[in-house]
């Protein structure tokens, strides 16, 4: 199966800011700049699955609207990035280090701001993944978010147990706008 996984355009906030779960626009001209490019490559026909996020929203509205072919967007929360929580809107370089350092030291299960852990993101994820192999399609999209692409790879190649090491999270991820394919 082969998931095409498309990340939103960049957000209309300052640069430097901590959003996962903020329900932050994306800049609408970007967006249409992503769409274009994805609705130039999709194959006709994929099933397309959303975040609830407006970012990720805004992108898949705008894909449709060019690609009609497409099918209809169901949107998806277990696709929404991850929650910081209380680091939710903060600037990256104001978090404590030791913030970050307890996160390393218990990577799949400290709830970084408090919210959620980095093994609850994988294991939402995994059960997204499931539900996609249930349907026995053989190609669909996701328009989502960094976090959500990099636990899918994570998935893809782990399986759905627990991250052990922060060194096993996925570094790659597309820039905003951009895409990737994921062979499942």
């Amino acid at each position: 199966m082969k998931l095409w996984l498309l990340r939103h355009a960049r957000v209309t906030l300052e640069a430097g800011l901590c959003y996962g779960a903020s329900d932050v626009p994306a800049d609408p001209a970007l967006t249409r700049v992503a769409a274009v490019a994805a609705a130039a490559r999709l194959p006709a026909g994929l099933p397309v699955c959303v975040s609830g996020l407006g970012r990720a929203q805004q992108l898949a509205r705008e894909l449709h609207r060019l690609r009609p072919d497409l099918g209809p967007v169901l949107t998806d929360p277990r696709l929404n990035e991850m929650d910081f929580g209380d680091w939710e809107l903060q600037p990256w370089d104001a978090i404590p280090r030791t913030a970050f350092d307890t996160w390393m030291a218990d990577f799949a299960h400290h709830r970084f701001g408090g919210a959620e852990s980095t093994q609850q993101i994988i294991d939402r994820v995994a059960d997204a993944l499931d539900d996609l192999r249930t349907q026995a399609v053989g190609e669909a999209v996701w328009v989502t978010h960094a976090g959500v692409i990099r636990a899918a790879q994570y998935v893809a190649t782990h399986g759905r147990g627990p991250i052990r090491y922060a060194s096993q999270w996925p570094r790659e991820a597309p820039e905003p706008g951009g895409w990737m394919v994921l062979d499942l």
